[in-house]
């Protein structure tokens, strides 16, 4: 069974999202991306109350901008997906979740350090660029199913 529901187009965004927004950390990091993007589909609370499919979670906007700035300035999500990309999607729509990201809702690629907190949420770990946020204890129970 399924993390989430998805058909063939929602495989296609998230492997179109997970590499461009991690394509230089790997299949490793794409993983990661993907399953922030489940998590976020997931989550009934803080910022995700209104979205309950990929696609919602990739095209929400936020304070007037697309929550991935990838959607807005990216050329590499405007890309066809590749199998292998498919594949990875796939895998992490089912059943991939891992630390630092296993429960995290958002991700954020800083020009230093990590913050220890991001959007108030704290920092729950680091995998190359990417820096890794959960949600605050007790704010969200549905993020940790």
């Amino acid at each position: 069974m399924a993390r989430v529901a998805y058909n063939a187009n929602d495989v296609n965004l998230i492997a179109r999202m997970m590499r461009a927004e991690a394509v230089g950390e790997g299949q490793q990091g794409m993983l990661m991306v993907g399953n922030v993007i489940v998590n976020r589909t997931t989550a009934d609370c803080l910022d995700f109350e209104d979205v309950r499919s990929i696609r919602d979670v990739i095209f929400q906007v936020q304070g007037g901008n697309y929550s991935f700035e990838a959607v807005q300035k990216g050329s590499l999500f405007y890309r066809p997906a590749r199998e292998a990309e498919r594949r990875l999607a796939r895998k992490v729509i089912k059943y991939w979740r891992q630390h630092p990201a296993k429960y995290s809702l958002w991700y954020y690629n800083p020009y230093g350090e990590c913050p220890p907190t991001w959007f108030g949420q704290p920092f729950a770990g680091q995998y190359k660029q990417h820096c890794y946020y959960e949600p605050e204890a007790n704010t969200c129970e549905s993020a940790y199913r």
